[in-house]
């Protein structure tokens, strides 16, 4: 029910964590994946691993919207449509949000909101050409309950939620699907090196802060890159063709909220 063959999907920030687990998975169900990311040298790694053909990658920096749009729109003259999109791109950093600047929202706006609504842009005529669309932003649970010490964070991921749910009411009539998946606690590299600040910020070490935090979580434990990427392929495919426009947490039951 969760096949992606003939289908081809373009996964963002997919050469680690999250993203790097969803390209996986997509090739594993059929897809022919594009990869994009800005380490050259993880790009072709993660391309390596893929199993399956018709793979491609692209390298560009989310910092820099119109130079992903440019890769991205090249790449489309040469494959054709698109049907899957997964934006997903680094946190920005933490703090709190009396200390944020100016600059720090003007930079995750544009990595997160603005890049992801060019990349739609540049998709959607393929998506309604070919009758199949599937847009998934990874985002986070603070969209439903705020991150403390995650300021900038809680409030551009905010808004990449509130623009999905407006895209959703208008392209659904396409047969195009807009849903976000908000991962909990999940063993990333941005997790460790959250951790790792918050240790140093606290004097706490990291296991009393991953004991803490894990005892949050009603499953009891982090989760793997992999099962979030379960979920995000999912909502990829034919299954989930009568889903749009939700946050589904895959959190290990830690929200307090419905």
């Amino acid at each position: 029910m969760d096949r992606l063959d003939g289908l081809r999907a373009l996964v963002c920030g997919s050469t680690q964590g999250i993203g790097r687990a969803t390209a996986v998975a997509f090739a594993e169900a059929g897809a022919a994946v594009t990869l994009l990311a800005r380490d050259p040298a993880r790009l072709a790694e993660t391309l390596s691993a893929l199993p399956g053909t018709g793979h491609a990658s692209l390298g560009a920096d989310f910092g820099t919207p119109d130079a992903v749009l440019a890769a991205v729109r090249e790449h489309l003259d040469t494959t054709g449509p698109i049907q899957i999109l997964v934006n997903n791109t680094g946190g920005p950093p933490g703090g709190p949000l009396t200390e944020a600047t100016p600059s720090q929202f003007a930079g995750a706006f544009s990595a997160h909101l603005i890049a992801s609504h060019l990349l739609v842009q540049a998709l959607l005529p393929g998506m309604r050409e070919t009758g199949y669309g599937r847009i998934i932003n990874i985002i986070s649970t603070s969209v439903k309950q705020p991150i403390r010490g995650l300021g900038v964070s809680n409030t551009i991921r905010a808004a990449v939620a509130s623009w999905a749910k407006t895209l959703a009411g208008e392209v659904g009539r396409h047969g195009i699907t807009v849903n976000n998946v908000l991962p909990g606690s999940t063993l990333t590299g941005r997790h460790h090196a959250l951790i790792e600040a918050r240790a140093a910020k606290t004097g706490v070490t990291v296991a009393e802060i991953e004991e803490a935090m894990r005892a949050e979580i009603p499953l009891g434990r982090f989760a793997e890159p992999a099962e979030v990427a379960a979920a995000v392929r999912f909502l990829a495919s034919p299954a989930a063709g009568y889903i749009t426009g939700i946050n589904l947490p895959v959190d290990g039951g830690r929200l307090g909220s419905l």
